[in-house]
């Protein structure tokens, strides 16, 4: 009798057993096998609040999965079923239970962007997180002032503390949260380079590095020309020669500017009127980029004072006021002698 029972118990544990054995070879080859993805794959988002139940039973419901039981007794097995996080997911073709797990444990969600582009104004940069549907709107009818006091910059101008760069970011990203990015990112620029600048260049500080490579930035065509732009103004700022720089009136001028700048324009007294002013303006005009205040930096050494656009996106550079003048007539003036400034550093 005795021996019968420790027989049926030992059946029933092999049966017990087997059936174990059995259900984890389906639960390993249910991971393993490809979701029932379309051609253009499958995005799954994880909303706050979703659990693992929640999750695979949408899976089987859109027909992706066919045991969504498993994939939770699997996450729960392994310990990922608490380490699901928020967000949207991409599902290509060919993936299975176990790489989706594997995502939504490890948060790899969706990454979207925006770039903010160099030479951009301020204005421009909210405008482009505006634009962006994935971004979530917290700055919207809030002034400049308002903003850096948001960033814990009460103080600061907002005009060119913001590193051009593309910023990837999860959907529902708050655009202060990529504009505080995009100021630490300039900060640590600036200060990891000003210990390495040329000895000799006339800016006192990494904001008048940052000013100065705003102008350089807007003037530039190519790039291959910042170093050299950034040699012919840091030498004006050493002679004490006025910079004589279009884009800072363009600025100071603000909505007043239609497309050209008049030679009243120039005679205007604005603290951006760089025709009227010596030295820098009192902040950037523009969002630098890396290479504009490398070049400010380290400028191009060389004895330029003046340069002039050649309408190709290029400038004649010269040394001399009468070299700027007879340059000024061949690629302004189309060869043409008539009365015009000619004591400008920058194109027209």
């Amino acid at each position: 009798m005795i021996r019968k029972i420790y027989y049926s118990i030992g059946l029933v544990v092999l049966v017990i057993a087997i059936a174990i054995t059995w259900l984890a070879y389906d639960i390993k080859q249910f991971m393993s096998t490809e979701m029932s993805i379309p051609p253009e794959g499958l995005i799954v988002k994880v909303e706050s609040g979703s659990n693992l139940t929640r999750i695979a039973n949408h899976l089987h419901d859109i027909k992706a999965i066919t045991q969504p039981r498993y994939l939770i007794w699997y996450a729960r097995w392994t310990s990922q079923a608490s380490k699901i996080h928020i967000g949207e997911y991409e599902l290509k073709a060919g993936s299975t239970p176990e790489t989706f797990l594997t995502k939504i444990a490890k948060g790899n969600v969706i990454q979207y962007s925006v770039t903010i582009v160099e030479g951009w104004s301020f204005s421009q940069v909210l405008d482009a997180l505006k634009r962006n549907e994935h971004v979530s709107q917290t700055l919207t009818n809030k002034t400049n002032k308002q903003i850096m006091s948001t960033l814990n910059q009460s103080g600061l101008h907002p005009e060119g503390r913001f590193m051009p760069d593309t910023y990837h970011f999860p959907r529902g990203e708050k655009d202060i949260d990529i504009l505080k990015r995009a100021f630490r990112s300039m900060e640590k620029y600036l200060h990891t380079k000003w210990d390495d600048r040329d000895v000799g260049i006339p800016i006192k500080n990494t904001y008048e590095a940052l000013i100065l490579a705003s102008i350089v930035e807007k003037e530039t065509g190519l790039a291959s020309e910042r170093s050299a732009i950034a040699g012919v103004f840091s030498r004006r700022l050493n002679k004490r020669m006025r910079l004589q720089s279009d884009p800072t009136v363009i600025y100071g001028m603000g909505a007043r500017y239609k497309g050209n700048i008049r030679r009243s324009d120039l005679k205007q007294e604005t603290p951006y009127n760089t025709y009227r002013i010596f030295g820098l303006p009192p902040t950037p005009i523009a969002m630098p980029g890396r290479d504009a205040i490398n070049a400010v930096l380290h400028p191009e050494e060389g004895a330029s004072l003046y340069f002039v656009a050649k309408g190709d996106g290029s400038h004649y550079f010269s040394s001399t006021l009468k070299e700027h003048n007879n340059a000024v007539i061949k690629y302004q003036l189309k060869g043409r002698k008539k009365s015009f400034s000619s004591f400008k550093a920058g194109g027209e």
